[in-house]
């Protein structure tokens, strides 16, 4: 198979996804999109628009203004990497944030959402010889896509990764207790919703990387992206 491919990045929360997906994109030089991002960045908007009362989003508001909300990549120059525009300002850093993870979930189960970040993600693949993470990557977006991976990994391990990326940011007031708790309310969010929800290809590799290095990681990704792409 010499022709470039469409590699589809599925899993839960803090796993690593994105991480996994630059790195194994910058290796193979293929385009890198993270969906995650593009939920963050609704997310985002939502919540500057005042749309939130306590746990309560304003959806019909939302939904006129979906239109208005545009999501780009831009490539970093000096780290290579794309950062998320959330119309045409760099919300990169402002969407990992606590305060978007707090409520992403609800927003990313809103089918109108869902439907619009869809055809956006659809029209970024057609050229193929893209990388793509999120949660329906392989089974919604791309189930044609020609090599799937679903990722995985314990809980604890998850949010102590997570913690440790809030921290270098500079959050030093988030508790483990906290994201923990954050992040297991998203896994149930996240399996349960109506519309595309978080689920295993049937077709997919699934990897557990709770006690593999980042090095193991990308060596099984590239190895299993040339037994795909020689067979």
């Amino acid at each position: 198979m010499t022709h470039p491919i469409i590699i589809a990045i599925d899993g839960h929360s803090s796993c690593g996804k994105s991480t996994m997906a630059k790195d194994l994109a910058q290796a193979i030089g293929y385009v890198y999109v993270d969906t995650g991002a593009m939920y963050r960045a609704v997310t985002l908007y939502s919540i500057r628009r005042g749309l939130w009362q306590g746990e309560k989003l304003d959806t019909e508001t939302l939904h006129r203004e979906m239109e208005q909300v545009r999501i780009t990549f831009r490539l970093n120059p000096e780290t290579k990497l794309p950062e998320t525009y959330l119309n045409g300002e760099n919300v990169e850093r402002e969407i990992r944030g606590m305060e978007v993870s707090a409520k992403v979930s609800p927003i990313a189960t809103l089918d109108f959402v869902r439907e619009a970040m869809v055809r956006e993600q659809q029209a970024m693949g057609e050229a193929r010889g893209i990388v793509m993470d999120g949660r329906d990557i392989g089974t919604t977006v791309f189930p044609q896509a020609e090599m799937k991976v679903f990722v995985t990994a314990r809980p604890e391990v998850r949010a102590q990764r997570r913690l440790d990326e809030l921290r270098s940011k500079g959050d030093t007031t988030t508790t483990f207790e906290a994201v923990l708790t954050n992040l297991q309310e998203r896994d149930r969010i996240d399996s349960t919703r109506a519309v595309s929800p978080l689920r295993q290809a049937e077709d997919a590799i699934v990897l557990d990387n709770s006690e593999i290095t980042i090095p193991e990681q990308k060596a099984w990704l590239l190895k299993r992206f040339e037994e795909i792409t020689t067979a």
